[in-house]
């Protein structure tokens, strides 16, 4: 009987990495993610009655969630080199010279991408994932296999005819849209973004968490084999070679047999390089020939027969004009640079954002500067230096605002933040408009036709100054608006109506408490079904629900100690508004649909759009608004059009119809 067991354990296994495989490496799934899923799920019970099969490389240790207090220091068994940069088309010359000088043979060249991101070095012994460190010094680096583990096209066991024991050499990045991801939670939660895409691939790696490390969404480029026996002539013969045993390597690597083709490759990337989905900042060139590597050999810190072209970040030079200040939604304050139009990478630049106090001061940033301005891979223009010989002597240093410039409080800055914020929420325009335009937000109360200008404009008229005023507008009191149709009139104040029947959660979403985001509103729902059981709740009572820490909390805490705040949740109740939690919303009935998500599109005839994603949420799942594939079933009724047909190319999502969607929850 155990012996069947351990059969079917590791039948699973080897069938889920085999999926893996064609999902992250090869882009063509071979099952859904529904049947995935159970299969995981069927293997995780497994493991959980059958301990004595333990395997560290099993497709379920994919989900992380163990801690990490202390990544120990582990020497590398070979030095991790740096490498030699260059900078234009006659240093590549002068170093295949210098090349063609120590070997008398043709010399072939490997063109790879250079992925911005963290390097790492991973030891596979016997087929199976053993360790992952870090480069650190190049001698010896930190241990951080636990996190590596979690990252979903890094292979755990290899197949095919691979050496024993051996290490994979390559880059951990983000994805511009995981970034993008990252930054947008972020923002939610009322945190600072991160600067870029490298940095914070390297900081998820050192995670203590790995669960949290897995929520990333990590990637992986695999680009050198090491080891003392190479089962290989030359580096490409190896390139494919891993490829084969289940690695994802560079699918933009090209063997270049003269320094020509070299060149004609680095011109098409330094162009193309910004359509692709992750950062590069240069292009690798390696001798092909392994025989030619040894005999080129190492300097004290570089590979001979390696060398990096670096591209060159497009970078003009024009005045800066003035500093201004800008209010976000949350009372942020973002300092802005106001330069002398200029093109640059073929737009005209006029803006550059400085980001806080601390950016002005490192730049050490004077009135009337000439500045350095740069997009290198980012689509911002950012400001990256001073050109101080032509700074007059009358030119006074930048000095940081100590009033809001809308409405004169002085400016708070928060103990560990960069960023100033001003403190009056309540009556600072920019923050009181942002604040009823995220209201009306579709994920939030979702009135529609009231955008973001007629907001404005009713705010300058004096008609709204909070949420609560809304539900007083009247349509005489809308038509003498600039563009304002009677029709459009009409479908506001009907919009507003509608909008009372908008549950509770999202209305607590839409009120505009500091760090209390979709995914938070939901999450307080639960354990409070009323909005006065939760005026009510201490921080100590906050704090114990999921997710919820001392700064969500207080910040909640802060918002229901301020009378207005009260007054307007009371205006809001007595307008109808949804303030608690209806008979059977958020009721789990069960997790069938647990890390499934749904879409629905086109005109639906058994239920509403809203029944349908409550239904998705009821049993486990989650609703997203876009077809991707992170995507598992669309839902199309009738005169479904783009999104079908994007999930038709995509070829891995589910499409169901409402019965075959109505039949899945009914299979619990």
């Amino acid at each position: 009987m155990s012996e069947n067991i351990q059969q079917k354990i590791e039948q699973l296994r080897k069938e889920l990495h085999q999926h893996n495989e064609n999902y992250y490496l090869l882009d063509a799934a071979t099952i859904s993610d529904y049947e995935f899923d159970m299969l995981l799920e069927e293997l995780r019970e497994l493991e959980a009655k059958h301990p004595e099969f333990y395997d560290e490389n099993s497709p379920t240790v994919r989900v992380g969630g163990g801690i990490t207090k202390v990544f120990p220091t582990i020497q590398h068994k070979f030095r991790m080199y740096s490498l030699d940069n260059s900078y234009d088309f006659d240093d590549l010359e002068d170093w295949e010279k210098r090349i063609i000088k120590t070997i008398n043979d043709p010399v072939e060249f490997v063109a790879e991408l250079k992925y911005d991101g963290a390097s790492i070095s991973i030891l596979y012994e016997n087929g199976k994932l053993v360790q992952a460190v870090t480069r650190g010094d190049g001698f010896q680096g930190d241990e951080i296999t636990s996190n590596v583990r979690t990252i979903s096209d890094i292979p755990l066991t290899l197949k095919g005819d691979f050496p024993p024991h051996f290490f994979m050499r390559g880059e951990i990045y983000l994805t511009r849209k995981n970034f993008d991801k990252i930054n947008k939670l972020r923002e939610e939660e009322g945190l600072d973004p991160f600067m870029n895409p490298r940095n914070t691939a390297s900081g998820s790696l050192k995670m203590q968490d790995s669960g949290e490390v897995r929520k990333r969404g990590l990637s992986s480029v695999l680009y050198q084999f090491i080891a003392e026996d190479v089962p290989a002539q030359s580096h490409w013969e190896l390139l494919q070679k891993a490829q084969s045993w289940g690695f994802k390597t560079s699918q933009q690597a090209k063997l270049c047999k003269t320094m020509a083709e070299v060149k004609e490759f680095i011109s098409f990337w330094d162009t193309e390089r910004h359509n692709l989905p992750f950062e590069i900042d240069g292009i690798v060139l390696k001798v092909n020939s392994l025989q030619q590597q040894r005999q080129l050999g190492y300097t004290a810190k570089s590979p001979r027969w390696a060398m990096a072209y670096k591209f060159k970040a497009e970078k003009v030079e024009t005045e800066l004009q003035s500093v201004s200040y800008q209010v976000g939604r949350t009372g942020a304050i973002t300092p802005v640079a106001n330069l002398k139009p200029v093109l640059l990478a073929g737009t005209i630049v006029k803006r550059a954002s400085l980001h806080n106090e601390d950016i002005i001061k490192k730049l050490d940033l004077h009135e009337h500067d000439f500045v350095y301005v740069e997009k290198g891979g980012e689509i911002i223009p950012k400001i990256v230096g001073v050109h101080t010989e032509k700074r007059t002597s009358e030119s006074k240093e930048i000095e940081y605002i100590k009033n809001c410039p809308e409405c004169g409080t002085e400016l708070v800055k928060i103990v560990d933040q960069a960023i100033h914020f001003c403190p009056n929420d309540l009556h600072c325009p920019p923050q009181v408009v942002g604040r009823m335009i995220h209201y009306v937000s579709r994920k939030a109360l979702n009135i529609e036709n009231l955008g973001s200008e007629t907001i404005e404009q009713l705010y300058k008229e004096r008609l709204i100054e909070n949420p609560a005023d809304f539900y007083t507008l009247t349509k005489e009191q809308l038509l003498p608006l600039e563009r304002m149709a009677e029709k459009s009139a009409q479908n506001i104040i009907s919009g507003i109506e509608k909008s009372k029947e908008i549950p509770f959660e999202k209305v607590l979403y839409g009120i505009g408490i500091k760090h209390v985001g979709e995914t938070v509103a939901k999450k307080l729902v639960k354990n409070f079904a009323t909005i006065d059981e939760l005026k009510a709740a201490t921080v100590e009572e906050l704090c114990q629900v999921e997710d919820i820490g001392a700064k969500i909390a207080v910040s909640i805490v802060e918002f229901f100690s301020n009378p207005e705040n009260i007054l307007m949740i009371e205006r809001l109740k007595s307008y109808g508004v949804q303030l608690e939690k209806g008979e059977s919303t958020n009721e789990v009935l069960s997790n069938i649909l647990e890390g499934k998500a749904f879409l629905f599109t086109g005109k639906l005839s058994l239920f509403t759009r809203e029944q349908a994603e409550e239904m998705v949420e009821k049993h486990g799942g989650k609703n997203i608004s876009a077809v991707s594939k992170n995507l598992n079933f669309l839902v199309v009724g009738e005169k479904a059009g783009s999104k079908l047909k994007k999930a038709q190319d995509i070829g891995t999502i589910t499409i169901l119809d409402e019965q075959e969607f109505l039949d899945l929850i009914e299979k619990q």
